[in-house]
């Protein structure tokens, strides 16, 4: 049977989704690269929820013919009980869909991996860390550039900064509606290669992950509260790696956000990469500040603020992944390590739909 609130939340939604396929239209919108992407993201969230509703109107009908078929004809009712499952679904699907979306979930991210606790062996697992993003962005069509990395002395990384960016312009396959899930401390449990007694040792790695910035304009930054320093690349040891002075650092004064990149020979190209982390920074805190103004905001326990907690073990002697926050646990860290990222960020994004469905008292 139709649910009545179902059917009135969605009819707005209906109207709104013909509206902007009309906008899609107009010469105008295509004419501006931000509200065309503005709108694309807009219309292809709302086809989803449309077609989930026609496929629910659809199994509702279905049923409701049967059930009167069956008066006559005993032969329809045992179609009735396979029809009623069909309506559930439906409506099950179209109701998580009408869960108000994190408004980022499109965007691109920055995702920077810096070398906790566990000296060298945190800088490998770093290395391991990026190298399992990188894949998974591949078998999910995505593009990766690599921002800023600082090398540590046996390998690895310190602290590394790579871009992931999207190809679709639907919210639900968004690089931020997958990743925003890994920031925090990761924690990996596996014998060193600088171990020769075989024990195995627990380090962490931590992981923060920042929605990118669509348009430079979106995040006004002032140039007089910029302090720009420029000196020279430097590699593991801290030795020179060039003689110019190609590095760039960057103050925002008000903030006190830093951010220093020197992976390109240019000084300009340092600049450009390091104005694009600092604007996602920007909005990050900006956000988290909204957030912790509203007195009401819905505290997320799967993606919380707090960059410190620890989300997610490696245990490479049992090849076991397991995430504390859902408690999701499998015997294939072998392949998640190899980007099969897939079903652990799903539990996440599962967990996350429940406690928002919870949150609304549905």
């Amino acid at each position: 049977m139709a649910d009545p609130g179902i059917f009135d939340s969605v009819r707005g939604l209906i109207d709104e989704h013909r509206r902007v396929q009309e906008e899609l239209s107009d010469p105008a919108v295509h004419a501006d690269a931000g509200r065309a992407k503005r709108v694309n993201r807009r219309y292809a969230e709302l086809s989803r929820i449309v077609a989930a509703y026609d496929a629910w109107t659809a199994a509702t009908d279905d049923l409701a013919a049967a059930r009167e078929l069956a008066r006559e004809d005993s032969a329809f009712a045992e179609e009735v009980p396979g029809l009623e499952e069909r309506v559930e679904a439906t409506q099950e699907r179209l109701r998580r869909l009408l869960i108000p979306r994190d408004p980022d979930d499109a965007r691109d991210v920055i995702m920077e991996i810096k070398g906790g606790e566990g000296g060298a062996e945190s800088a490998l697992f770093a290395a391991d860390l990026l190298r399992m993003y990188i894949q998974y962005a591949a078998s999910k069509g995505w593009k990766t550039e690599l921002l800023e990395r600082t090398e540590s002395d046996l390998g690895g990384y310190k602290d590394v900064q790579v871009a992931i960016k999207g190809s679709s312009a639907d919210p639900a396959q968004g690089v931020w509606a997958h990743l925003k899930y890994e920031g925090g401390v990761h924690r990996v449990q596996r014998v060193p290669a600088t171990e020769s007694q075989g024990r195995i040792h627990t380090s962490t790695t931590g992981v923060l992950v920042f929605p990118e910035v669509d348009e430079p304009d979106e995040v006004e930054i002032n140039q007089n509260d910029l302090k720009i320093d420029v000196f020279r690349s430097s590699g593991p040891g801290g030795q020179s790696v060039n003689t110019t002075d190609s590095a760039v650092r960057i103050t925002h004064l008000p903030t006190g956000i830093v951010v220093s990149m020197q992976n390109e020979k240019s000084q300009l190209q340092n600049r450009e990469a390091g104005m694009r982390v600092l604007r996602a920074r920007i909005l990050a805190r900006q956000q988290e500040e909204i957030a912790a103004a509203a007195s009401d905001a819905r505290k997320s326990q799967i993606r919380g603020m707090d960059r410190s907690e620890r989300i997610r073990t490696y245990n490479f002697p049992e090849n076991r992944i397991a995430d504390h926050r859902t408690g999701y646990k499998a015997y294939n860290l072998d392949q998640v390590m190899d980007g099969a990222l897939g079903p652990v960020i799903d539990s996440c994004i599962a967990a996350d739909e429940e406690e928002r469905l919870a949150s609304l008292g549905t």
